[in-house]
């Protein structure tokens, strides 16, 4: 299963932030400096690497993902370009995210969620997020407007902005908006509930 994840999500070619408007984003996502940055499957770190200058040399960024390659390929360019704030690691997010809890400011998932639901792994991987996120943190998801492509995947398992919040609200998520973060794209935003968290 996990390895099914890693090949279809992360092939070449297939990063959805060529697809953004990354100003929107981040305008969006409100990151500041000396925040920690989580990146679940980054692939291979565009979103971090566009991060990194933000958050600032007082900033971290954690930037996960279960394919080895797309890792590797992101460390030799945060060697290449000397970025200091980026750490790369290999991980399974769908069974423990290795970040310490409580300590991540913003947590971003770029078109993943409809394949984590596909594949029925959606569950590990929010229970793992509500661990790592400091109780002011975020979260933010990044999908596919439930329309046809191309380009993104079939519209039969797209996920319309209710989809996601009916799958985050039981883990203690409260909405905040949605936004259009380029044609083929929305970004659906949530505050923690530390209340209504979820207990494992």
């Amino acid at each position: 299963m996990a390895s099914e994840r890693k090949e279809t999500h992360h092939g070449p070619g297939t990063s959805s932030f060529g697809l953004i408007d990354p100003a929107k984003l981040f305008t969006e996502l409100q990151l500041k400096k000396g925040d920690t940055f989580l990146d679940l499957a980054c692939g291979t770190g565009e979103y971090s690497i566009a991060a990194s200058e933000t958050i600032g040399d007082e900033g971290l960024i954690y930037a996960i993902d279960l394919w080895e390659e797309g890792i590797a390929t992101l460390q030799q360019q945060v060697s290449a370009k000397g970025i200091r704030n980026i750490q790369a690691r290999v991980g399974d997010i769908t069974k423990t995210i290795p970040v310490e809890n409580s300590s991540v400011d913003v947590c971003l998932m770029a078109t993943v969620l409809h394949e984590l639901v596909q594949a029925k792994a959606a569950d590990g991987v929010f229970r793992e997020i509500s661990k790592v996120l400091s109780t002011k943190g975020s979260l933010a998801i990044l999908e596919f407007k439930k329309i046809d492509g191309p380009p993104g995947p079939p519209i039969n398992i797209r996920l319309a902005p209710e989809d996601v919040e009916s799958i985050a609200s039981p883990y203690g998520f409260i909405r905040k908006r949605v936004n259009e973060v380029g044609p083929h794209n929305y970004l659906i935003t949530f505050d923690v509930h530390v209340e209504q968290a979820f207990i494992k």
